[in-house]
């Protein structure tokens, strides 16, 4: 994957999208798509040759949604505590553990435009999230929770996350997860904490309103 320039990176985010909040937290605001059609095939047409991915962090996913709002209806959950939000795209959830009083948080995704997209994001709400681009999938950091919103929409990446998240689960981390009813979900380790009907965008998903479930990994 090539490299891009953090000011790029910012100037594309500002140039295709606009502040809005999302319809499920709208305590926050975010740098959001406009046109979810046109932003999608412009990246993939105008930045795919240089091997930039999809823009996943210009929508805000049920799955985040979801924990977003959790979190910020239950902010016990992570007040005071290190938090890592995994796979973090737009930034969302980091945004709510911040404003309910999480100690920690560092915001991880490899995706090269997040960094500029959490930051921006971050500033339009008035916080500061640490990010690192880094595949943190294997390591520890020493969190007191994981926060990770619709992470298990393919089989080959859910295989890597469910021994990651059992050897985190096991020497005492929590583990959240958002998730709107993805195929690989592993529903045989996980606990039902709420359930929230979702607005999403009917071009990226297939239906107007997305079922998602708020789970504990165990």
């Amino acid at each position: 994957m090539n490299s891009l320039a953090p000011a790029e990176a910012e100037s594309f985010i500002l140039a295709n999208t606009s502040l809005k909040a999302p319809p499920h937290v709208p305590e926050i605001r975010l740098h959001l798509a406009d046109e979810a059609h046109d932003l999608w095939l412009k990246t993939e047409d105008e930045l795919a040759a240089i091997g930039l991915p999809p823009p996943f962090w210009a929508f805000a996913w049920a799955g985040g949604q979801g924990l977003a709002r959790y979190i910020l209806d239950h902010p016990e959950i992570v007040r005071g505590r290190r938090v890592l939000d995994f796979a973090s795209g737009s930034g969302l959830v980091a945004i709510a553990a911040h404003m309910t009083g999480a100690r920690d948080i560092v915001a991880a995704d490899i995706d090269p435009f997040c960094e500029a997209a959490v930051g921006l994001n971050a500033c339009a709400n008035g916080v500061s999230i640490e990010f690192t681009g880094s595949d943190v999938i294997g390591t520890d950091g020493g969190w007191d929770i994981v926060l990770a919103g619709d992470v298990f929409y393919d089989r080959p990446f859910a295989e890597r996350l469910v021994p990651w998240f059992s050897s985190l689960h096991e020497r005492g981390a929590d583990i959240l997860v958002g998730d709107p009813g993805r195929s690989y979900l592993p529903k045989d380790r996980m606990q039902a904490l709420a359930v929230y009907h979702v607005p999403v965008t009917r071009e990226l998903e297939d239906a107007d309103v997305k079922k998602t479930t708020v789970w504990r990994f165990a």
